[in-house]
């Protein structure tokens, strides 16, 4: 199982991040794995909450299903997969600074098929990634473009 936590600060309300994370179809603006997203289940979201994700990741093309496990506006949002290649749960908290919000991803992985032979090339990619994406969001939402 690999394990990572990571945190970025960003210049805007927790609110307005929490809203951009939290919306999957807006996903591929940020997240470089993240070609399409779409919303599964019906209804305001919260727990129980369900999307479909198409992407890529080292090279290959992965569709995951996720569901939220945890909903406390704007404060913690949880999802876990729920079918795909890589198992996974999430927990990003949204915690309020002076000019801005720290945001702070921790969550475990377990690989299966192709990415099991490599997890520890895998596992250091996946940080890597979490890392570009991040800066990413924390670029686009600084200069308003999200």
């Amino acid at each position: 199982m690999f394990k990572f936590e990571r945190s970025i600060f960003i210049k805007r309300l927790p609110q307005e991040v929490f809203d951009v994370i939290t919306d999957p179809t807006r996903a591929a603006q940020w997240q470089s794995f993240s070609d399409s997203a779409e919303w599964t289940s019906d209804g305001p979201v919260g727990v129980g909450s369900a999307w479909k994700s198409a992407g890529k990741f080292l090279g290959r093309n992965i569709d995951t299903e996720l569901q939220v496990s945890g909903w406390e506006p704007p404060r913690m949002v949880s999802f876990k997969s729920i079918s795909g290649p890589i198992q996974m749960e999430v927990t990003n908290t949204l915690e309020s600074q002076e000019d801005g919000t720290l945001l702070t991803s921790i969550g475990q992985a377990d690989f299966g098929g192709f990415f099991k032979l490599a997890e520890g090339l895998v596992g250091k990619q996946v940080e890597k990634q979490i890392d570009t994406d991040n800066n990413t969001l924390k670029l686009l939402m600084e200069s308003n473009q999200l």
